[in-house]
């Protein structure tokens, strides 16, 4: 991180501790003081008396460095719950005010600098996680996310945007960091170009991104992401929160209106600065070759465009890291020439850079994870924790394994699902197969929780589907829908992606019991 951005930052941490304190003496409200604490990547947790630390790492990437001073600082503060989130970052839990104030110092001193980690920010910009080494890729993403995530800070105290940007880059239309439907997303193209989309986002009223420029060269993108800041600051609704968010623009101004709007805003600023990119080659340069051994075949094992070289697959359950974890996986590679970790934007990491013994290594530290399929299902950290959550995301999420696992059925039987605690979509529960959001129902006992279902969404660039809310059904009811939905996929000796586009009408009559 440049130490200016550090320099500038640090005066600000002397408010910071003071509103956290007077938020502790009962001075400030919970609404006042999370609309100033979200700008220092920190959220008081529900109940009001424990805090949440959000780390910025542009395009998820845990360095060894990042990963040490984590498991140093979880043992220093007695933290004992990490949370991967589904924007590639890492919550740190349950903090202590006087912790809390302590530990962002630290962090930002070593480079993890938690300023617009929440708030109305441009927030952690992401990367497709395997950017740079996934065969098959167009090309490698990473330096021009970092680049954005660094340009972007320049705007945390210079600009008020109406709500959060959200920013990403994909490397392949697979589209894992969905940058087809985000507030800009920039998506790679074979001819080392991108295509940008702006306006999109999941959420009450979502919608689906605007193409407004295909084929631009990469070290434009600086322009394109101040026009973006221009262009939300220009037209974003700052006088009702529930319509601030980037994609109302398209309902306000209309498609046409908005591409034209963003437009006229590239040409001014095309015009008036210079903003070129230069990424040097280095940076691009992939590891060199170690071995040629070959590892033990496993699914969890995804050899790279790197011809020798491997990237270990691990989702802890829900993208609950444990600090004990995060410190084995510390001690296992920090002796591993260029092995770093890439979280995922659905909760999980990758190991890369391993060679074929180091892979087997790292296979075997990490067999208390997920797997199969369905286990790498994402939950978001829910209403027990967030203080606007309404369902308990990840009760229901190990609720759903732990009934699951007792079948045994072949992976892919189920799909992995999507659960949301409230209509925020931090669980991207509508482009999941089956996703889930809390609320209350109404029964003859009296209000329940419950989950609403969504289904047959889809992120694959070309392919997009966002799904629409379905029925609601009881929490407690949900891992039996998904016992019953695997027997019946299982009794026909096939998978829910191939059984699903034959036999939709009968989901929808299992839905229907179970939400009866």
């Amino acid at each position: 991180m440049p130490k200016d951005y550090l320099t500038e930052f640090l005066p600000d941490l002397a408010e910071f501790k003071e509103k956290t304190m007077q938020f502790h003496r009962g001075e400030i409200t919970v609404a006042e003081y999370k609309a100033f604490s979200g700008g220092f990547g920190s959220y008081a947790q529900r109940g009001g008396k424990k805090h949440m630390l959000r780390l910025r790492m542009a395009g998820g990437r845990l360095t060894k460095e990042r990963l040490k001073f984590i498991v140093e600082n979880c043992d220093a503060y007695s933290i004992d719950r990490l949370k991967i989130t589904t924007c590639q970052s890492i919550q740190l839990h349950d903090l202590e005010a006087s912790d809390l104030c302590e530990l962002i110092e630290k962090a930002w001193k070593a480079g993890m600098i938690s300023r617009g980690g929440g708030g109305d920010f441009p927030r952690n910009v992401m990367a497709s996680p395997l950017s740079g080494v996934k065969q098959g890729e167009y090309f490698d993403v990473m330096p021009y996310a970092e680049a954005a995530g660094e340009y972007l800070m320049n705007f945390i105290k210079a600009v008020k945007f109406p709500r959060k940007l959200k920013v990403c880059f994909s490397n392949s239309p697979e589209n894992d960091t969905h940058a087809t439907f985000r507030d800009m997303g920039f998506t790679a193209n074979a001819d080392h170009t991108f295509d940008v989309y702006i306006a999109g986002g999941l959420g009450i009223k979502p919608c689906l991104g605007i193409c407004v420029d295909k084929g631009i060269s990469p070290n434009k993108i600086l322009y394109y992401l101040k026009a973006m800041v221009n262009t939300f600051t220009a037209y974003g609704n700052y006088e009702n929160r529930g319509k601030a968010r980037t994609r109302f623009m398209q309902e306000s101004l209309g498609t046409d209106g908005l591409t034209r709007a963003f437009k006229e805003k590239l040409t001014q600023v095309m015009n008036s600065e210079m903003l070129d990119l230069q990424i040097p080659e280095i940076l691009q340069t992939p590891p060199s070759q170690k071995e040629t051994a070959i590892p033990a075949a496993d699914h969890r094992i995804i050899p790279q465009k790197q011809a020798g070289l491997y990237a270990v697959f691990y989702q802890p359950m829900g993208g609950n890291l444990t600090p004990a974890k995060a410190a084995s996986l510390y001690q296992l590679i920090e002796p591993m020439e260029d092995v770093e970790i890439r979280l995922t934007p659905e909760e999980g990491l990758y190991v890369i850079n391993c060679n074929a013994s180091e892979a087997e290594e790292v296979l075997k530290a990490t067999a208390d994870g997920a797997q199969n399929l369905f286990e790498t299902s994402v939950a978001c950290i829910g209403a027990s924790t967030c203080q606007v959550g309404i369902g308990d995301s990840p009760a229901l999420l190990s609720a759903c394994i732990e009934k699951v696992r007792k079948e045994n059925f072949a992976d892919g039987v189920l799909p992995k699902i999507h659960i949301s605690g409230c209509p925020s979509s931090c669980g991207a529960h509508q482009i999941g197969a089956i996703g889930f959001r809390g609320g209350i129902k109404q029964t003859p006992d009296g209000p329940k929780p419950a989950f609403a279902i969504f289904e047959g969404g889809c992120p694959l660039q070309g392919q997009e589907v966002i799904s629409d809310m379905g029925k609601s059904i009881e929490a407690e009811k949900i891992p039996d829908f998904l016992v019953e939905l695997g027997k019946i996929i299982s009794a026909e000796n096939t998978t829910y992606d191939k059984w699903i586009a034959c036999h939709h009408d009968k989901l929808i009559k299992l839905i229907e019991k179970y939400a009866a």
